[in-house]
């Protein structure tokens, strides 16, 4: 292992990298023995962190459906093993489930890993850590690869133990008996879901348990659940509530079989999204807003924290028809759920963080960010709302939504992007003050936010970095038909004046 660039596999506070052959000029770095390495370093981290001796360990294991995941599994169990700490084999499984690994009685697991790389392509895969803490911050990746670039473990005399254990059967259990116990459903306890027919979306991607495990115990009726086969190919549509044509075929099928909800799950089922009985997306802001108003109903004038590019309607909706607070902080799912916590403990009540992409996680349940658990809490209020004779879009029907919306990536052409798209943005600042009609938007965490006023554009913009590329992405929202090409002429206008930008996105 001389030479390889350990440093290479840290994306944040995750290990990402390419598993398989096949893509021109994408090199494999994330090898057998690479994952070897990594399982004894974790074990490495984990001995210095909570100082038990590494024959006392209890280290689980799981992994999506990705063509990789068993070949790196088997060599991740064998690196934990080798050095004498003991192994519980999960197979297939979600990333929230490995984090409930760690506190679930009767397993109570040290630390866990599940292999994923989320929505990325079929040859990458990766890692993501865990402690009875949470998952691990970016820190903690950097340290685990300098043990990694050491490589300095001993084996043990004794290997340790690697054993078969169905945990996603015990994860779904918790599901089960939740919406149980919430719904209280009064003739039909056991199944509270009877009459209601709900599809679910898992895109071959290990979110297929959740209509045999979670739907079927409670009643419903699953009939047009679809993809629900792990393959790592991904055959039928990227597996991401992000992606258009993935919504899109969720639509259809709720459509196609008369369904009253249905439910699509990325990947490794830490994100998800919905969709309504008439086939309408429950994604982005509109799935921000209704599970705002279920947890605004549970804990009234509590915050709201969110990432930076969700609409001025869902504010307005927060604040005004729901009471609330909504605080729009940065991008990045761990940027939003450290500051849910972080104002918690300065004394401002925050039960739930949600990024614009799915990534939702809720105070009550450890501030994981787990797609089931949030698709879970809606069935929850779909049940209530069919006892009630009322229709789950009711609680959202005076969100306003953007006329039009849309994001563009401009591409930085240097080499210190950071500091290029820094400068941009401040010239972007001094521009907008000299323009009657364009104000900053105050208390921003990332980038700059334009209030657009006129009454031809109606909206706003906002100019950021992106967290690791040398893009600067721009979001732009209009209330009127052609707002969106009118701010970005004007934007375009400003561009011209700046260096270095690849404008080819707006002038398309």
């Amino acid at each position: 292992m001389e030479n390889f660039n350990w440093t290479k596999l840290q994306n944040g506070s995750d290990i990402r990298g390419i598993a398989l052959e096949g893509v021109p000029d994408e090199k494999v770095n994330l090898t057998p023995e690479v994952a070897t390495i990594l399982g004894k370093s974790f074990v490495g981290w984990l001995v210095q962190k909570i100082n038990k001796p590494v024959a006392e360990l209890t280290i689980a294991i799981g992994r999506d459906s990705r063509l990789s995941g068993p070949t790196l599994m088997s060599a991740v169990m064998d690196g934990i093993a080798s050095v004498g700490a003991k192994v519980y084999d999960f197979d297939m499984a979600s990333t929230p489930a490995m984090f409930m690994s760690t506190i679930t009685p009767g397993f109570d697991c040290d630390g866990a890993i599940m292999l994923t790389a989320s929505h990325l392509p079929f040859n990458r895969n990766g890692l993501k850590f865990f402690t009875a803490h949470g998952g691990l911050q970016k820190k903690d990746i950097t340290d685990i690869l300098t043990l990694a670039q050491s490589n300095n473990f001993d084996s043990a005399s004794a290997p340790g133990n690697i054993t078969k254990h169905d945990f996603i059967s015990v994860y779904a259990n918790q599901f089960v008996k939740k919406i149980r116990e919430s719904v209280n459903h009064p003739e039909n306890f056991e199944q509270p879901l009877t009459g209601l027919k709900i599809v679910v979306d898992a895109g071959n991607g290990a979110g297929g348990f959740y209509v045999d495990k979670v739907l079927k115990p409670l009643g419903a009726d699953t009939t047009g659940s679809q993809f629900l086969e792990p393959d790592g190919t991904f055959p039928n549509h990227v597996p991401n509530p992000e992606d258009k044509q993935a919504m899109q075929s969720i639509c259809q099928a709720v459509i196609a079989n008369q369904a009253d909800f249905g439910i699509i799950f990325d990947t490794d089922v830490d994100r998800s999204a919905a969709v309504d009985q008439f086939g309408k997306e429950l994604n982005r802001n509109r799935l921000i807003a209704l599970i705002s108003a279920i947890v605004l109903q549970e804990h009234p004038g509590s915050t709201i924290v969110t990432d930076s590019i969700t609409s001025d309607g869902l504010t307005q909706f927060i604040e005004q028809d729901l009471k609330g607070v909504h605080h729009r902080f940065k991008r990045g799912y761990k940027n939003v759920i450290d500051e849910s916590i972080r104002l918690n403990s300065a004394g401002q009540e925050s039960w739930l963080a949600i990024e614009t992409s799915g990534h939702g996680a809720l105070k009550e349940n450890y501030f994981l960010d787990d797609g089931a658990y949030l698709v879970s809490k809606l069935l929850i209020e779909l049940a209530k709302s069919k006892l009630a004779n009322q229709s789950l879009p009711d609680l959202i029907a005076n969100l306003q939504e953007p006329e039009e919306s849309s994001e563009f990536r401009i591409k930085i052409n240097v080499d210190d992007f950071k500091a290029h798209g820094n400068s941009v943005i401040e010239q972007l600042q001094e521009f907008v003050s000299t323009a009657a009609d364009w104000e900053i938007v105050p208390n921003n965490y990332e980038g700059v936010r334009i209030s657009c006023t006129s009454a031809s554009e109606s909206g706003w913009f906002l100019l950021r970095l992106s967290l690791h590329d040398p893009v600067m992405a721009l979001n732009v929202e209009s209330n009127v038909k052609g707002g969106v090409a009118r701010i970005v002429a004007r934007l375009l206008g400003f561009f011209q004046t700046t260096e270095s930008l690849d404008l080819s996105a707006l002038s398309s």
